[in-house]
């Protein structure tokens, strides 16, 4: 039956418009599969293989081997890509997370612009966490599951140094050298609220800096 698991699995992944999680796959197939088991098998299978089985985000998919990435090329669409505000001010969220605007521009040591946050919103990279219990209630910030996937990440503890980040294009600029990964497992919310779906912030009452296309 274990071999019946793997293909139904196989089926469900490669057929799959993005990644699954176990408890996606669990629903999709006869009752009592051991998924985890069979996952492990079908990793063993396609292990060096063209094609390989990835975790990302806590969801598994089948992607290109990371070494055969460059025949891809030319049938890639070109992605869209990030202005050096946009980057620095990713890198900051995925480092500092829960972050606040002021927060993001006291290590850039430049005022926010609320384009950015916009494009990085607009994208599905970043998304509003919550209000920090400090006064003013702050919005705070963090990624998302996208931006796991997009960098083909399974968690927050896989982020790359600052030296591979400058490597891939994510980073263009000198970072203070205090930058440390954060703990996935610590990424609650101690000091902050929910947003109420009738709270969500908009950004011209939020956001008061004037964009500034130099930034």
């Amino acid at each position: 039956m274990n071999g019946d698991t793997e293909r139904q699995i196989e089926a469900l992944l490669f057929a799959a418009a993005g990644p699954l999680s176990v408890e996606d796959l669990a629903k999709r197939i006869p009752a009592n599969a051991d998924v985890p088991a069979a996952i492990a098998a079908l990793q063993k299978t396609y292990e060096g293989r063209g094609v390989e089985l990835a975790c990302v985000a806590g969801r598994w998919r089948f992607q290109t081997a990371e070494d055969l990435a460059f025949l891809m090329t030319e049938e890639r669409e070109e992605p869209r890509r990030l202005s050096k505000a946009a980057q620095e001010t990713l890198a900051i969220i995925a480092y500092h997370q829960p972050v606040t605007r002021a927060e993001i521009e006291s290590v850039r040591g430049v005022q926010a612009s609320k384009g950015t946050l916009d494009v990085l919103l607009e994208l599905g990279l970043v998304r509003m966490r919550g209000r920090r219990r400090t006064p003013g209630r702050p919005v705070t910030y963090g990624t998302t599951d996208a931006f796991l996937e997009h960098y083909g990440l399974a968690n927050l503890a896989d982020l790359p140094g600052v030296a591979e980040m400058k490597a891939a294009g994510l980073l263009t600029l000198d970072l203070p050298p205090d930058f440390n990964v954060p703990n996935p497992a610590g990424l609650g919310m101690p000091d902050e609220d929910p947003l109420g779906d009738d709270e969500a912030p908009e950004f011209h009452t939020d956001f008061l800096g004037e964009d500034d296309p130099a930034q």
